[in-house]
């Protein structure tokens, strides 16, 4: 049954989306720099990355509520605090968080908005969810390999990628520097990663 916008839960959840995003916009922003100063450059690149497309959501969320501008939406909610100096750590939170994103809160909001009738803005909470759970397997799967000690070691040769420069590296270890631009391993990713990218490396 469609209702007056401005007496929606769907204005209040697009707020508290608005909210969470640009929060994990920043929490991204300062897990890349904890990324980097462990000498992590390609995870940091995938923190700034990922706060990138989060800032892009928090974007499409405002835009949703453009009809309201010049009022206040008062919400409330919970946000985590994610405050780790290990980088593993780090990642697991962000990857819990875009879970429950994905499984939980923008499914439901979504559900709201398309009862309340406002089937653009439940659209978006649909589409934004899966990208989510893009991110929480980005994420995953970093965690794990440093925590598996398989972020610059492979068992079987593996394709990796210097962020730097582009070079690829095929072998079961990662180069202390990069033979083409000189940039210490950090710079490094595995192809193995492609996958959480939706995208290919060329090999």
């Amino acid at each position: 049954m469609a209702i007056d916008f401005k007496e929606s839960k769907t204005r209040e959840n697009l707020m508290r989306a608005f909210a969470g995003e640009s929060q994990a916009r920043n929490r991204y922003t300062i897990a890349a720099e904890v990324a980097r100063e462990q000498g992590l450059f390609a995870v940091n690149q995938v923190f700034l990355f990922t706060a990138d497309q989060e800032r892009a959501h928090a974007k499409r969320f405002y835009d949703l509520l453009k009809n309201l501008s010049g009022t206040t939406i008062h919400i409330d909610g919970g946000y985590p605090v994610d405050h780790f100096d290990s980088v593993s750590e780090l990642l697991k939170a962000a990857e819990h968080n875009e879970m429950e994103e994905y499984e939980d809160v923008y499914q439901n909001f979504g559900d709201v908005a398309k009862e309340e009738g406002f089937i653009e803005v439940a659209s978006a909470f649909y589409q934004i969810a899966r990208v989510e759970q893009t991110h929480a397997k980005r994420f995953g799967k970093l965690a794990c390999m440093l925590e598996n000690n398989q972020y610059f070691e492979s068992k079987e040769d593996e394709y990796w990628m210097c962020l730097n420069c582009g070079h690829i590296h095929k072998g079961k270890l990662v180069p202390e520097v990069c033979p083409v631009c000189r940039h210490e391993r950090g710079y490094f990713i595995p192809a193995s990663m492609a996958p959480y990218f939706e995208c290919e490396f060329i090999k």
